[in-house]
């Protein structure tokens, strides 16, 4: 966990102060809702179909259990009891009262979260791999860097309105769990022919209207060198990106109109004029930020306890394991991801008591750490495998045990029409009509693993254009109708996903998926070929003859 200090809580506490004087000038009429919206965006409130929405960033992702238990208290007190947990590794808030709203994030700011730049035309919450710092095999934890981007990004006078909103990732690993080819900017860790360590920077990635992979750009970037590299990069949007046209006002458009060596050259100048200036980052700047990083005291454990050979005898809880436990660095322990995923449940949601379960069980078993990954589920990232029966007797009993993880019913989906006045369509259903379609487990465990994404329109906050098979809601003449992609993938070896044929209408989206997965158990030369090499090796064509043979 990351230690905050006394600037933070000075920001943030001045930041709710100034939106408390804001919200009155605006229930007063002082202000209308055209000049209230952008002081809202900038803390993250949004204007939805039914009521005000919060959205309270996790800086990469990671939340102690105090936080937690905040959020809990604002689900419970504000809200209708529950929190939707997003593909950003935030949280949103659905049906918070305007004059509520002040109080609300006060009670946040006591812990040390907030709504800043989660939305408006700014740098957005700086996202990261969920099991960063825990996972065997990573080159340094990467929210050292999130979090030395973040502090460098929060209220950036010059990056405050850029041409749209702009997004980083950044992960260490070999496997990218952190999508981020699918972002404004990508940052991998990695170690160049020297042996030193440094970053991969991508640029241009993104997926609504308009889906791009991001490019790279500079193939490696020096701990120095990084944050002026990005401001040039930042700089050169601001400058030249579209501001007549929303819809081609994201950088993954000037990147592509100017191609990537064109675009580099401007990047380059600039950066050449700002590279050995302010930006440089000294090594014990690094290490300020690398020592406020608080990692738990670790016990000697066996890999192999009793207590954990004992309930493999059980095979629901063998199965659980399996499905959603993970290696960790330190021997003895391991990382535990809990489904938000249940059957006919909503994806990403979570009840004011089942955050103040988690955090509870966060405190006795993962040293009061949780963390949010962009598929919409939470993680304990430092579980001793000791507990593990323990653990899972209470996940279940909280209602996050299910053993989905990665397979076809640990589907992504936006809020969608239910609630966004962006949507064209209903998201949430089809993801709940889909969840109990695939509710056996033997059957998802045949499948293997499939990632489903919805979005409820083209703005894509479901990212469906990455999904295994995504499905992505449209308006025809008034009708809810859905597209279906597949083929797509979010991590290290991310494409974007192929349109399979017609849009369907709403009642024929789950016989449509259920033929898709068929055709895929039919098709594959293996048990272990998962879905997207399939549609990789055979193309859409097979696919689509089985989904419209009959329609």
């Amino acid at each position: 966990m990351y230690a905050y200090d006394e600037l933070d809580r000075t920001i943030v506490n001045e930041r709710v102060s100034e939106f408390r004087d804001q919200v009155a000038r605006r229930l007063s009429g002082e202000l209308t809702e055209d000049e209230f919206k952008t002081l809202r965006l900038m803390n993250g409130v949004y204007l939805q179909l039914h009521a005000y929405m919060l959205r309270i960033a996790i800086p990469y992702g990671t939340l102690s259990s105090r936080q937690m238990r905040a959020l809990a208290h604002v689900a419970r007190k504000y809200d209708r009891g529950y929190g939707h947990f997003t593909t950003r590794q935030n949280i949103q808030f659905h049906w918070i009262k305007l004059a509520d709203l002040p109080d609300a994030m006060a009670d946040l700011a006591e812990v040390g979260i907030h709504g800043m730049q989660t939305s408006g035309n700014c740098t957005r919450n700086v996202t990261a791999d969920q099991w960063a710092g825990v996972v065997p095999g990573e080159i340094e934890d990467p929210r050292i860097w999130a979090e030395i981007i973040r502090q460098y990004s929060t209220l950036h006078p010059e990056f405050s309105f850029l041409p749209r909103k702009f997004k980083f990732a950044i992960t260490a690993s070999d496997h990218d769990r952190a999508a981020i080819k699918v972002h404004d900017i990508g940052l991998r860790i990695h170690r160049n022919a020297e042996g030193e360590v440094g970053f991969e920077v991508l640029v241009g990635g993104g997926l609504g209207r308009t889906p791009f992979l991001a490019k790279t750009i500079n193939e490696f970037v020096s701990h120095r060198d990084i944050l002026s590299y990005v401001e040039s990069i930042l700089r050169v949007y601001n400058q030249y990106g579209r501001r007549d046209n929303i819809y081609k006002a994201r950088i993954k458009i000037l990147v592509h109109e100017l191609g990537i060596e064109k675009f580099k050259q401007e990047v380059e100048e600039e950066w050449r004029h700002v590279r050995d200036g302010v930006l440089a980052l000294d090594p014990s700047e690094i290490e300020e930020i690398r020592s406020r990083f608080m990692y738990p005291a670790y016990e000697t454990l066996s890999d192999q306890p009793e207590e954990l050979r004992k309930a493999a005898l059980n095979p629901n809880f063998e199965r659980w394991r399996e499905n959603s436990v993970a290696a960790h660095k330190v021997p003895g322990y391991a990382i535990v991801t809990l489904s938000l995923k249940p059957v006919g449940g909503t994806p990403g949601d979570a009840t004011a008591q089942q955050m103040d379960r988690i955090a509870d069980l966060a405190d006795k078993y993962s040293f009061g750490e949780i963390r949010v990954g962009h598929e919409q589920n939470l993680a304990l990232p430092h579980v001793a495998q000791r507990d593990l029966p323990a653990l899972w007797r209470a996940l279940d009993e909280a209602g996050v045990a299910t053993p989905n993880v990665n397979l076809v019913s640990d589907i992504i989906s936006c809020p969608g029409l239910d609630y966004c006045s962006l949507a064209n369509a209903r998201s949430i259903p089809i993801a709940q009509e889909l969840t109990r379609r695939f509710a056996n487990p033997d059957t998802a465990a045949l499948i293997g693993r499939l990632h489903i994404n919805i979005s409820g329109c083209i703005n894509a906050c479901g990212h469906h254009h990455v999904g295994h098979i995504g499905i992505l809601g449209v308006e025809k003449s008034g009708e809810e109708f859905y597209q279906i992609t597949i083929g797509g993938r979010a991590d290290e070896q991310a494409e974007l996903g192929t349109l399979v044929g017609p849009a369907v209408p709403h009642e024929q989206v789950a016989d449509v998926i259920e033929d898709i997965v068929e055709a895929y158990l039919a098709l594959r030369q293996r048990p272990d070929e998962l879905f997207v090499d399939v549609v990789k090796r055979l193309g859409v064509a097979p696919f689509k003859e089985r989904v419209y043979a009959t329609r």
